[in-house]
């Protein structure tokens, strides 16, 4: 198969997880996400790296009844509860996958160092990250991006629910306009939803290529990595 990329940084919700539900994890979701990867992964032979948020068990900023510190820890929790369903959801199909955690919890997961995380990706394995950056305060979105920027992935493909950018929430205003290509900067100065601000400004300093897709059809995963742009590129 054609492809563009040699090493690709995915982020997922963990909101797409729950599938048609709004909790946990639907099976039938991710072994169709399953396929998609080991199409990327292992009959492409792109080099691929994942982060998934944990929204579909934790949302530490819509739990205002909790210490801010102790709901982003709980939701980095979350956040490597789905790595690790998903890790094995890849092996059982054929995948080599290593789930890696920016805490330090080696009785579950592998600990995160850059060293090792750039040698499993090269192995062929794919490399699931948790806990975002390991910090308080910081989203799996600046998360994403920092990892990206570490492992000197080719392109960040953050897959959403809404199916590209665009110029306000198309669900509330309909004379939303859609973007097939926009600069990190106008994203910024509009204050576009892509990512978190602080993601976006990462990406741009870091000159990281973004391309924006719904996750309803997981198999935009594979269209993007064979250079095609079924939603938004985003550009430096």
């Amino acid at each position: 198969m054609n492809k563009k990329y040699k090493r690709v940084m995915i982020k997922l919700s963990g909101e797409a997880l729950a599938g048609s539900g709004k909790f946990g994890i639907d099976e039938a979701f991710l072994d169709k996400l399953a396929s998609v990867i080991k199409t990327v992964s292992v009959d492409m032979g792109l080099e691929v790296a994942m982060v998934i948020g944990g929204g579909n068990f934790w949302r530490g900023a819509k739990n205002p009844g909790f210490d801010r510190t102790d709901a982003d820890h709980i939701g980095m929790l979350a956040t490597v509860m789905n790595c690790m369903a998903f890790a094995d959801k890849l092996r059982q199909n054929g995948v080599p996958a290593c789930a890696m955690s920016a805490l330090q919890m080696d009785q579950v997961c592998e600990f995160y160092v850059k060293a090792k995380a750039d040698a499993l990706l090269k192995e062929g394995k794919v490399v699931l990250l948790g806990c975002g950056t390991g910090r308080p305060y910081f989203t799996t979105d600046t998360g994403t991006v920092l990892r990206a920027a570490e492992l000197k992935c080719d392109v960040i493909l953050l897959a959403k629910n809404v199916d590209a950018v665009y110029s306000d929430d198309p669900l509330k205003n309909p004379d939303a306009v859609r973007y097939d290509r926009i600069s990190l900067e106008e994203v910024l100065d509009k204050q576009l939803k892509v990512m978190d601000l602080t993601a976006s400004a990462f990406a741009l300093e870091n000159k990281l290529q973004i391309k924006v897709f719904g996750v309803s059809d997981p198999e935009n995963i594979i269209r993007c990595c064979k250079g095609e742009n079924p939603g938004t590129e985003v550009y430096v």
